[in-house]
């Protein structure tokens, strides 16, 4: 595996097969440093119930490349704009059932408010720009899903939606003051994207 320097080394990102379950403890000693007096961390779990219909799983698409590209791109700007130690970010692709995790990431840091800002803002951004796709399922029917935040930057003046540079730096304090859960009931395919299933392999990369 090709590791660039000493900051891209700090950086883990991986899109795991379907199902792999994301092992919490590795991604939280992955960023545990000496130095590091903070470690926030997200774990996004499907919960059994949406607007009163139970919810049996999600299952998640993803264009596995830009998707990467898209987390390395959201992670860098998450550094240039808070002291930060080591990030890891890991997402599954497939079937999750109820009270699984879905998405998880961890950020080291100095001090406690630059890694819980952060991972706030790295969460909030994969939610509205990085091409993953959520299925809901339900005991009587399934759902395409997008974001919330994918549906307020889609309809932001001048915004190009899905199409935007992940992580712009202009955008790091908006992103910071969202609030926002699940939205709307559509999948989105850019024009230029095919999405891809799960693959047999974990995608690892280091940025």
């Amino acid at each position: 595996m090709e590791k660039m320097n000493d900051v891209d080394e700090k950086t883990l990102i991986e899109i795991l097969e379907e199902n792999t379950l994301i092992d919490l403890a590795k991604y939280i000693n992955s960023v545990s440093t000496p130095q590091a007096g903070a470690i926030a961390t997200f774990s996004g779990t499907t919960r059994d119930t949406f607007e009163g219909k139970t919810v049996v799983e999600l299952r998640y698409e993803a264009y596995v490349p830009m998707a990467i590209r898209c987390i390395k791109s959201i992670c860098s700007t998450a550094r240039s704009t808070w002291d930060l130690d080591k990030i890891a970010v890991a997402h599954r692709l497939g079937r999750v059932p109820v009270g699984e995790t879905s998405v998880f990431i961890a950020i080291s840091s100095v001090h406690r408010d630059d890694a819980l800002d952060a991972c706030k803002y790295v969460i909030d951004e994969i939610k509205a720009l990085v091409p993953i796709w959520k299925k809901e399922v339900y005991g009587n029917g399934e759902v395409w899903k997008e974001n919330k935040e994918f549906l307020e930057r889609k309809f932001e003046p001048g915004s190009l939606g899905a199409q935007d540079n992940c992580g712009s730096a202009a955008k790091v304090k908006k992103a910071h003051d969202r609030k926002g859960c699940c939205g709307s009931k559509v999948k989105v395919l850019c024009e230029e994207m095919t999405h891809v299933s799960s693959d047999d392999e974990v995608y690892k990369h280091f940025v």
